[in-house]
């Protein structure tokens, strides 16, 4: 949803930015998808749509997967990645698959997500806000969601990379631990890693203006 995206990093200087909301996400119509690669295919439509030749891709968690998916599938459509959150492959934990499974404790799940996605140090306000937001998805497409990140897996596929990237994670990261970062870091020729001690899995809601100077300073090095 690109409301998850602080104003920020959405409005960078000197930069084009496009802030997407996904088929069934945020004010998008359609369904959401059950796989990471279809989600990719919404993506090279826009970028057809808009007349976008190539792009560099950012993407958080989910859109992290989509961004790697491209990267592998589309290379020439891909200029670079910024990578926050994310990993080669994300497991759900089956309690936020189970809960989110049945619309009747669809809230626990958002609550269990919730709980995993934000560092110590992260303000209630912003969590209660997230969560609030999460609650206005529809149950299927957060299942959908789910389904489709518990299905990625792209490991043995990294090598396949050349892209210059950027990797950002921070250190108290509970659904992509940085273990995940550092696997992307070392198999992605050339990626560099920027850890944020004190952040979580929402590292650009925690910490917006790190993340925003992080990705600005990666951005300027195509120019």
């Amino acid at each position: 949803m690109h409301l998850y995206w602080p104003p920020q990093i959405r409005r960078l200087p000197g930069q084009r930015m496009y802030a997407l909301d996904l088929p069934g996400h945020g004010k998008s119509a359609g369904v959401g998808r059950h796989l990471i690669d279809d989600y990719a295919k919404d993506i090279l439509e826009f970028m057809k749509v808009v007349k976008l030749g190539a792009a560099i891709i950012i993407g958080h968690s989910m859109g992290s997967a989509i961004g790697l998916t491209l990267a592998i599938r589309a290379p020439k459509r891909v200029l670079g990645l910024g990578l926050i959150g994310g990993g080669a492959k994300l497991r759900v934990a089956p309690a936020i698959l189970e809960a989110a499974a049945n619309p009747n404790t669809f809230y626990a799940a958002v609550d269990l997500v919730t709980q995993y996605s934000y560092g110590p140090k992260a303000d209630p306000r912003l969590k209660e806000q997230a969560a609030q937001r999460m609650a206005e998805t529809r149950p299927a497409v957060l299942y959908g969601d789910l389904l489709a990140c518990n299905s990625f897996d792209v490991m043995d596929q990294l090598g396949r990379i050349k892209t210059p990237t950027l990797i950002v994670c921070g250190a108290q990261d509970r659904m992509t631990p940085l273990k995940f970062s550092e696997y992307l870091r070392a198999e992605i020729t050339g990626a560099h890693l920027e850890t944020l001690p004190d952040a979580g899995h929402m590292a650009m809601l925690e910490q917006p203006e790190k993340v925003a100077d992080s990705l600005d300073r990666f951005l300027n090095t195509f120019t």
